[in-house]
């Protein structure tokens, strides 16, 4: 009878997991409490709907930067609109816009330009970011309705609407990529995009809807952003992207594409909010904190690409 096999990769991140907040409990006297776990909670909803997509991103062998600035963009024009009158429905659904819009370039260049996806959302980003200053600005939009501040700030009972919606999300996500066509071909264009191709998965397609549908959750999250800051402000989303690709990474989905499960981000997403709050309670100055996240997105990467050697040298 077969032992089975522990899966190291995963029992690490949950271990270091527990020992971050056993390390925050003892270092801040409020991090082990009910109100610090909802904001957590809070916290991460941002970051893990736009995990979401950005796992079928990774899972093609892609990559998407514009996720920080569109969800600074998507925040920002729902705020103008809210501000100058608009209803809310107007806003949401014109931040919704920009997000397919955004997907629809990245797919654009990538599939037609040929540009690869890390130097197209770069270009993205940059422009996003520069477009964000322009709605605003460069100053922090106010006048938000009440009513709007219920999707990141509400709650049902003891549970964040926000986190509700990121579970919902989650959900979603799984569905599509175990048990949807479209999963399967994220799969397999990561996995070998030639053999997807010759077995007649029409890439082009699938990389527009993929894109499109990572730009309405990255508005999505941005919706919500706006909502729990109750402004739009010009630095909104800066830097979110490189938590969004840890969290992912984290979360076992390879670099390298065509591996990872979605069940499994939820894991590196709670670890990303954890270190972020522990670190924001220790009064840890931000470029540290910084520091700390790049120095854990090097390790993440590294193990990924580890445990891609053991397997090529184990199958020789």
């Amino acid at each position: 009878m077969k032992k089975r096999q522990i899966n190291w990769n995963d029992m690490g991140i949950i271990l270091t997991l527990v020992a971050m907040v056993i390390f925050f409990s003892t270092a801040t006297k409020s991090f082990f409490s009910l109100r610090n776990f909802t904001n957590i909670a809070r916290q991460i909803s941002v970051v893990g709907i736009c995990a979401v997509g950005m796992t079928m991103v990774i899972l093609t062998g892609g990559i998407d930067l514009s996720i920080g600035s569109l969800i600074g963009m998507s925040a920002a024009v729902a705020a103008v609109i809210m501000s100058a009158g608009g209803s809310i429905w107007i806003a949401v659904i014109a931040a919704l816009l920009v997000g397919l819009l955004v997907g629809a370039v990245n797919a654009t260049c990538i599939n037609i330009l040929k540009i690869p996806p890390m130097i197209t959302t770069l270009a993205v980003m940059i422009s996003l970011r520069g477009g964000v200053y322009l709605v605003t600005g460069g100053m922090p939009i106010y006048g938000i309705p009440p009513a709007f501040k219920v999707l990141g700030q509400g709650a049902v009972g003891p549970f964040p609407i926000s986190m509700l919606i990121m579970t919902v999300v989650f959900v979603f996500g799984y569905v599509l990529l175990n048990h949807s066509t479209f999963g399967r071909r994220i799969y397999g264009i990561g996995g070998n995009m030639e053999t997807a191709r010759l077995s007649g998965v029409n890439i082009k397609l699938e990389l527009y809807r993929m894109y499109m549908l990572v730009g309405l959750l990255g508005s999505l999250a941005g919706l919500i952003l706006a909502s729990r800051i109750n402004s739009g402000q010009p630095s909104a989303g800066d830097g979110y992207e490189m938590d969004i690709i840890t969290a992912v990474v984290l979360g076992g989905v390879s670099v390298a594409g065509g591996e990872g499960k979605i069940g499994k981000v939820i894991i590196g997403v709670i670890f990303m909010g954890v270190l972020a709050n522990g670190m924001m309670m220790m009064n840890i100055n931000e470029y540290w904190q910084r520091v700390v996240k790049g120095i854990v997105l090097l390790i993440a990467v590294a193990i990924d690409i580890q445990a891609k050697n053991k397997v090529r040298v184990a199958s020789i």
